[in-house]
């Protein structure tokens, strides 16, 4: 299948279903428990690609990582009503910020505020500014590692990571230009170099760099001084995961190695009526940008 656009599709794994994007939609697929599929597809054009500024480098690492979290939010809203079982059982709009608000307060408390609260515990010990940063650092891998790894062996979780394994797999699929069957992607890895969890290990290492420019200051101004630097932390994973997803150059492998070696954790080999959802997810998206027939 001949790609027009030269956009990089992407996506997530939604509660029993998966989400992708492309240069000018946006599409959902869940199974029901009836055995069917529901798609949801509809228009949405990047604010990379919608406006030039946002779409300059470094600043479109934060403009994607700001749409990933709605937009994956409003899929997982979309999927979980999909699989309700009944009316009353569904969420509502309301239900949907409440759990963005408390995903984002999380990251920062687990990601931001612990990390740095643990590491000032030594600061009797005057080990100095880079040496706290580096141990901050180092915490902060080793949460999230541990995160990563407690989900992966959460049983209700285990689908999940099969049907991200699937958004894999037609994903490289549709790089190759091959077909879009179950049997043409089932042979396919379920690891990506461009996957949102090697986006995440970049972050927490970046960050150790950036953050040791700034010193050891008190612990109310590191926080802020680390929520502020966000955005260029992100800025600049994007573009290292973007220059690396699209390299041939053996020179990367360092790069992409540990986000690989981390999706061991976050992905599951599918099986083919999950490839089945992947597939249909991806052919509406693909349909509502132009490049396949309607």
């Amino acid at each position: 299948m001949e790609r027009r656009s030269g956009y990089d599709y992407g996506g997530q794994a939604v509660i029993e279903g998966v989400m992708i994007r492309g240069p000018e939609g946006i599409a959902v697929a869940v199974r029901r428990p009836d055995g069917s599929i529901s798609v949801r597809r509809r228009p949405y054009r990047p604010l990379t690609r919608a406006h030039r500024l946002l779409g300059l480098p470094l600043v479109r690492g934060a403009v994607a990582l700001y749409e990933a979290l709605v937009l994956g939010i409003d899929a997982l809203l979309f999927s979980a009503n999909e699989v309700a079982a009944a009316e009353d059982e569904k969420l509502g709009r309301g239900e949907m910020v409440g759990t963005l608000l408390l995903s984002v307060a999380l990251v920062v408390a687990l990601f931001i505020v612990l990390p740095t609260w643990l590491v000032s515990l030594l600061d009797p010990l005057g080990l100095g500014p880079s040496v706290h940063n580096l141990i901050e650092g180092l915490l902060r891998l080793l949460i999230l590692l541990a995160y990563v790894a407690s989900i992966a062996r959460m049983n209700d979780i285990r689908r999940v990571l099969e049907y991200h394994g699937a958004e894999h797999k037609v994903i490289h699929a549709l790089e190759q230009g091959d077909q879009l069957t179950v049997a043409a992607v089932r042979p396919y890895p379920i690891l990506h170099p461009r996957c949102g969890t090697s986006f995440l290990l970049l972050v927490a290492l970046i960050s150790v760099v950036l953050f040791s420019f700034f010193g050891w200051p008190g612990f109310w101004q590191r926080i802020l001084v680390r929520l502020a630097l966000l955005p260029v932390v992100a800025g600049v994973a994007y573009e290292f995961l973007r220059a690396s997803g699209r390299s041939r150059s053996p020179l990367w492998r360092p790069v992409i190695a540990p986000g690989l070696w981390l999706q061991r954790f976050t992905t599951r080999e599918p099986d083919d009526q999950q490839i089945e959802v992947a597939i249909r997810a991806l052919e509406a998206v693909l349909a509502e940008s132009g490049e396949v027939p309607a």
